[in-house]
C-alpha cells in the first residue's frame, strides 16, 4: 500500500515516529506491525501526518491569520477566548485539504474498503503532538469521529478533526503547560471503526492496578463504546488471569465480579456527524458478563504479548465488534502507578473500629481517610471545595483534577477501578470509592465520615470518624531463615497485596472465609433449594445464584476462585489449604443451613471435619468441595495448592476420606498432590507413625490441641483462665509431634497465634526443630527477624 510523507499505513510506522503521527498513531503502528504475527488483532488503518497538517495550513497561507488570532491571548477573558478559539477552527476548517492531500486519504479509505468490504466504517481519531516534545500528552483533549462513511464525510471529518486542535479546552490546556500553539501539530488516525457500540469495550492492564501484583491481567469492561468505561460512567464487570499458568498454557478466569453496567453509550447516526448517547442497559444483560470465559483469555494472551513487546506492564484498551464477533486493541500505553510501587516499605491501613455503613462501592487504593463530606453536582460548586475535604459526586471528568488533588477521598455513584476518579485517585494515592449507585443520596453532604479501602475489593463509607492507624512494615532485604516462615490467609481480597510480605507460601489458607463471605450459602441449600423452608433464604438463594447454571456451579466456581486467587498470589510457593471446617452451629448460620444441620449441645467437639466429609449428611457438599479444587489444579494449573485434613480423629476415618477423594479426583501423589492433616488432637500424636504413612506433612493447630491436651473449651470464658498454649503439657505434645514427623520423613509446621503472640514459644519451635511456622500476616516480618537470631544463636552455641 502507498505511503507518503502525508499518508502513512499503520504497517509503516513504529513508536519512534511518535513526532510524525502522534502517541495514539505511533503505538498503534508498531502493534501493527510487531505483533499482527502473534494474534494481536488491531484494526488496520492509516495515519494523516503532522506534516500534512503544516502542508494545509501552509498552501492556504492561514499562518499569519491564526498568529492574529492568538498571539495575544488573555486565557483569564472567557468570552474572548471562545470568541478567538471559534475563528482559529474557521481559518483551519476552512483551509480545506489540498487536492493530493485529499486524493492520498481517499486512496487510504479505498484501501481499507478492499480489506474490510465497502461497507467498512471507519474511526477518525486526533492525536497532536509536539515534535520538541515527545513526551508532551495532549490525551483527550481533541476530538474522535466515529462510523464514518462516504468519501466526502470523511474528508470533512478530517478537516473538522484538524480544527478541533483549537478547542477552547485544548488552547487552555496549551498555555496552563506552556506549549507554544504554532509548534503542536495534529495528526489524524483513520482506522476500521470498531462497532463496540453493538457489543462491548474496556480497559485492561497487564498489572493488578490496586496492589502492583504483576503476574495477572486485570480486565474491565461493559457493553457499548469504551468511552464510558475511561470516563467512569458505569460500574464495569471485573475479570483476572493468572499470567504465569496462562504462558504455560492453562486456560482459566482467575475470578471474576458482575459490574452494574447500567448505561451503555451508543451510536446515533445524525445528518451531518454522528454522535453518542447513553441509553439504559438491558436487565438481562446486566445480570450477565459482557466477556465470555474464552474472550477474557484471547485479551489475556494479547496483554502478554504486547507486555513482553514493550517489556513494561500496560495500559491498554480493547473493543469487540459486534458486526464481526471479533476482538480488536485500539490503544496501549505504559501504565504509571501500580508499576512504580516501592517493594521495600509495605503500609498497611488498620481500621480500629466501625460505624454505621452510609454506602460500599468498589475500592481504590488501600488507605483510610476521613473528611466532611462536600457533595458537587456540576461544575461551579468546585469553587466551595475545601482541602481536606471528601468529594462525592455522580462521577468526575478532567476538569476536576485540581480539586481532586486536595481531596481526603472520594466517592462517585458511577465507575469502576479503571475509570478516571480511580486512575487520578491511584496517582494521587487518597482512598476512593467508586461505583457506590447512591452516593450522592445516601452520603449527607456536610457530616464526617470515615472513607476505608483497606478491607478488600469493597469500599465502606463509614458515618463519622472512626479510628485507624497505619503499620509501616520495612521489606528490604530480610534474609530467609532455615525455618520456612508462611502466613495465615482466608481474604483472597487481600492476597495480591500480602504477597509482596517475606514469606515462603501459605501455610493455612482457611475455606471457611470464602464460603461465609463469597458463597453465604449453605452448602447443601445450593444442591437442595427444595428443601429451604425459609421464604427469605429461598429468595436469597435464587439472587446469589443468577447467571449460574445452578447451585452447584455456584459453588464450585466461587470457591474455586477464591482459592485459585490465593494460589496465584504466592505462585509458584506452597499454599496450604484446609477443607472445611465449620461446627455445625456455623454451617447452620449460613443462608439456609438450619434444616441441614443438627442442633449439638458441644459443636467444639462435634460433627465438624474430617468425620463429616464421609458421613452421608455432608457427603454431597464434600464432593462440591473437592470438585473446587481440582479445578483450581488442573484447570486453573494451580498446582501449589497442598490440601489439608482437619480435624482427623482415627486412623480408619483417615483412610475413609483419602479413599473418598481419591474416588472424586483428587489422588494423593497424583499431579503432585500433597495432603497434609491438622495435627490437633492428641490421638495424632499418640499415633503418629500410622497417620505419617497416609499424610505428607503435618501442621500443628495450637489452638485445638491446646483445648483438647488441656481439657478447657475455648469458647467458654468462664474456665478460659486454664486455657494456655504455653503449658509444659501442650509443649510436649508439640515436641512430640515434630519429633514424629521427622523420624516419618514428612513435613511439621504449626499455623496458630502462639508464635506471633509468645517470642518463647517461637523460640521452643525453633529448637525443637519445626519446619514451618504460618502466622498472621501483620506478625510476620517481626516473627522472621526474631527466628532469624534464634538460629544464628543455635548455630553459635554448636
Amino acid at each position: 500500500m502507498g505511503t507518503s510523507e502525508y499518508v502513512r499505513f499503520f504497517e509503516d510506522m513504529g513508536i519512534d515516529d511518535v513526532p510524525l503521527v502522534g502517541g495514539k498513531n505511533a503505538s498503534l503502528g508498531e502493534m501493527f506491525q510487531k505483533l499482527s504475527e502473534q494474534g494481536v488483532r488491531v484494526p488496520h488503518g492509516f495515519a494523516i501526518t503532522a506534516a500534512a497538517y503544516r502542508f494545509m495550513l501552509d498552501e492556504a497561507g492561514a499562518w499569519e491569520r491564526l498568529h492574529a488570532e492568538l498571539d495575544d491571548l488573555d486565557p483569564d477573558d472567557v468570552a474572548a477566548l471562545a470568541r478567538k478559539a471559534k475563528r482559529a477552527r474557521e481559518i483551519v476548517y476552512g483551509a480545506g485539504l489540498p487536492d493530493d492531500l485529499a486524493a492520498q486519504i481517499l486512496e487510504g479509505y479505498r484501501a481499507l474498503q478492499r480489506e474490510y468490504g465497502e461497507e467498512v466504517s471507519l474511526a477518525v481519531r486526533s492525536s497532536a503532538t509536539a515534535e520538541d516534545l515527545p513526551t508532551a500528552s495532549f490525551a483527550g483533549q481533541q476530538d474522535s469521529y466515529l462510523n464514518i462513511k462516504g468519501e466526502e464525510s470523511l474528508l470533512d471529518t478530517c478537516r473538522r478533526c484538524f480544527a478541533s486542535l483549537f478547542t477552547d479546552r485544548a488552547i487552555h490546556y496549551r498555555i496552563d503547560q506552556g506549549f507554544d500553539h504554532f509548534k503542536v501539530s495534529l495528526s489524524i488516525g483513520v482506522m476500521k471503526m470498531v462497532r463496540s457500540d453493538i457489543s462491548s469495550s474496556g480497559v485492561m492492564f497487564s498489572i493488578d492496578t490496586e496492589s502492583g501484583f504483576r503476574d495477572a491481567v486485570f480486565i474491565t469492561g461493559a457493553y457499548g463504546l469504551g468511552e464510558n468505561v475511561v470516563q467512569g460512567a458505569v460500574d464495569p464487570d471485573e475479570f483476572y488471569v493468572h499470567k504465569p499458568t496462562y504462558l504455560a498454557g492453562h486456560r482459566a478466569v482467575l475470578r471474576r465480579l458482575l459490574g452494574d453496567k447500567a448505561v451503555k453509550m451508543i451510536l446515533v447516526e445524525g445528518e451531518t456527524k454522528n454522535t453518542t448517547r447513553n441509553i439504559p442497559t438491558p436487565k438481562a444483560d446486566r445480570a450477565r458478563f459482557c466477556l465470555t470465559d474464552d474472550d477474557v483469555l484471547e485479551l489475556a494472551g494479547y496483554a502478554c504479548a504486547i507486555e513482553a513487546h514493550y517489556g513494561r506492564p500496560m495500559d491498554i484498551e480493547w473493543a469487540k465488534d459486534g458486526l464481526d464477533g471479533k476482538l480488536y486493541i485500539v490503544q496501549a500505553r505504559p501504565e504509571t502507578v501500580a508499576s512504580q510501587h516501592s517493594a521495600t516499605a509495605l503500609e498497611s491501613y488498620v481500621l480500629e473500629g466501625r460505624g454505621a455503613i452510609l454506602t460500599e462501592g468498589r475500592s481504590v487504593g488501600e488507605k483510610i481517610a476521613s473528611g466532611t463530606v462536600r457533595r458537587i453536582e456540576h461544575l461551579a460548586q468546585l469553587s466551595d471545595f475545601k482541602p481536606g475535604e471528601v468529594l462525592v459526586a455522580d462521577t468526575t471528568t478532567p476538569d476536576w483534577e485540581p480539586v481532586m488533588k486536595t481531596a481526603a477521598a472520594i466517592v462517585t455513584n458511577r465507575g469502576g477501578r479503571t475509570c478516571h476518579a480511580s486512575i487520578i485517585a491511584r496517582e494521587l494515592g487518597i482512598p476512593a470509592v467508586v461505583g457506590t449507585g447512591d452516593g450522592t443520596t445516601s452520603v449527607p453532604d456536610g457530616v464526617m465520615v470515615t472513607v476505608s479501602c483497606a478491607e478488600g475489593d469493597t469500599g465502606r463509607v463509614y458515618d463519622g470518624a472512626v479510628g485507624f492507624h497505619v503499620d509501616r512494615t520495612e521489606v528490604g532485604d530480610i534474609a530467609r531463615p532455615r525455618t520456612d516462615i508462611m502466613l495465615n490467609l482466608g481474604n483472597p481480597d487481600l492476597a495480591f497485596k500480602t504477597s509482596f510480605l517475606p514469606n515462603d507460601g501459605v501455610g493455612l489458607a482457611r475455606m471457611e472465609f470464602i464460603i461465609s463471605e463469597y458463597i453465604k450459602v449453605h452448602p447443601l441449600a445450593l444442591l437442595h433449594p427444595e428443601r429451604v423452608a425459609d421464604a427469605e433464604a429461598s429468595r436469597a438463594i435464587a439472587r446469589l445464584t443468577a447467571g449460574y447454571v445452578d447451585g452447584r456451579a455456584y459453588f464450585v466456581e466461587r470457591l474455586s476462585e477464591g482459592v485459585g486467587t490465593i494460589a496465584a498470589a504466592f505462585w509458584p510457593k506452597p499454599v496450604v489449604v484446609r477443607m472445611s471446617d465449620f461446627k455445625s452451629n456455623e454451617y447452620a448460620s449460613l443462608i439456609g443451613g438450619q434444616g441441614f444441620e443438627p442442633s449439638e449441645s458441644n459443636p467444639m467437639i462435634g460433627f465438624r471435619g474430617a468425620s463429616r466429609y464421609a458421613h452421608p449428611a455432608y457427603a454431597e457438599g464434600f464432593a462440591m468441595e473437592c470438585a473446587a479444587m481440582q479445578r483450581v489444579r488442573n484447570d486453573m494449573g494451580l498446582t501449589n495448592v497442598i490440601l489439608m485434613l482437619p480435624f482427623v480423629r482415627r486412623v480408619a476415618e483417615a483412610d475413609l476420606v483419602l479413599e473418598t477423594m481419591a474416588d472424586l479426583g483428587l489422588r494423593r501423589g497424583e499431579n503432585g498432590l500433597k495432603v497434609y492433616a491438622m495435627c490437633e488432637i492428641p490421638n495424632n500424636v499418640i499415633m503418629i507413625d500410622e497417620f505419617a504413612k497416609r499424610f505428607d506433612g503435618f501442621s500443628i493447630g495450637s489452638n485445638d490441641l491446646t483445648q483438647l491436651t488441656l481439657g478447657v473449651d475455648r469458647d467458654s470464658e468462664i474456665v478460659a483462665f486454664d486455657y494456655d498454649e504455653r503449658d509444659d503439657g501442650v509443649k510436649e505434645m508439640i515436641r512430640l509431634a515434630v519429633e514424629g514427623c521427622r523420624r516419618n520423613g514428612i513435613h511439621s509446621g504449626l499455623c496458630g497465634q502462639a508464635p506471633s503472640d509468645y517470642p518463647d514459644m517461637a523460640e521452643f519451635l525453633v529448637r525443637v526443630g519445626i519446619d514451618s511456622m504460618s502466622l498472621n500476616p501483620d506478625t510476620v516480618v517481626k516473627t522472621t527477624r526474631q527466628v532469624l537470631q534464634l538460629e544464628q544463636q543455635l548455630m553459635a552455641a554448636r
